[in-house]
């Protein structure tokens, strides 16, 4: 695996969703146009801030994943499932590249497994 490249995917995904969730509450505090004087128009405007608020919640919660991942490739469990501590299977980082539990986990088939090592 060339972590190199891993950090670099996950750094430019990093400031992407930085941006993201920035640019979502820029536009929730209406620092382009304040509310509107009309109630209708209001109605809409405060519907639009729920959606952003929506936007920025994800956005924060890929942007804590991401940053879990830098912090496993940093320390070299990067590829090391939190739940058995097998290897990640390397297409599915590729896909998943925020994951921490290999495939078997994610499906729930080390449950067992996983309560008895966080317990």
């Amino acid at each position: 695996m060339d972590t190199n490249a891993v950090r670099e995917r996950l750094l430019k995904r990093r400031d992407e969703l930085r941006q993201r969730a920035s640019d979502a509450s820029a536009e929730a505090r209406h620092e382009a146009d304040p509310l509107s004087a009309d109630f209708a128009e209001q109605v809409t405007q405060r519907e639009h801030d729920d959606v952003l608020g929506a936007i920025s919640s994800s956005a924060q919660a890929e942007l804590q994943q991401v940053e879990a991942a830098l912090r496993r490739l940093a320390s070299g469990r990067y590829a090391t499932c939190a739940v058995c501590g097998e290897g990640i299977e390397p297409e599915r980082l590729a896909a998943v590249p925020c994951t921490d539990r290999c495939r078997t986990c994610a499906e729930g088939g080390n449950a067992a497994l996983g309560r008895g090592a966080r317990g």
